[in-house]
């Protein structure tokens, strides 16, 4: 598993995440493309432990990106930011 991955698995452990039974079912029909790239490109090839990677990418994401386009026109244009 790459590195970024499993930071993300590190984040979701720590915030604990995994604690409890395995008891919740998740399944879905994937297309079959979107299922072979994910594993190509996570190295994982297990359908539980790539569908556990992607939950916890989700559960543990950074909304940094959201929050600042969110800011987007609340700094009044008249501003002198010394650029």
């Amino acid at each position: 598993m790459k590195a970024r991955l499993k930071d993300v698995m590190t984040i979701a452990g720590e915030k604990g995440l995994f604690r409890g039974g395995r008891t919740h079912v998740v399944r879905g029909r994937m297309p079959e493309g979107l299922v072979r790239k994910a594993k190509a490109r996570t190295g994982i090839q297990s359908d539980t432990e790539l569908l556990e990677v992607a939950l916890a990418s989700l559960a543990v994401a950074d909304d940094f990106t959201e929050w600042l386009l969110s800011r987007k026109g609340t700094v009044p244009p008249e501003i002198d930011l010394e650029f």
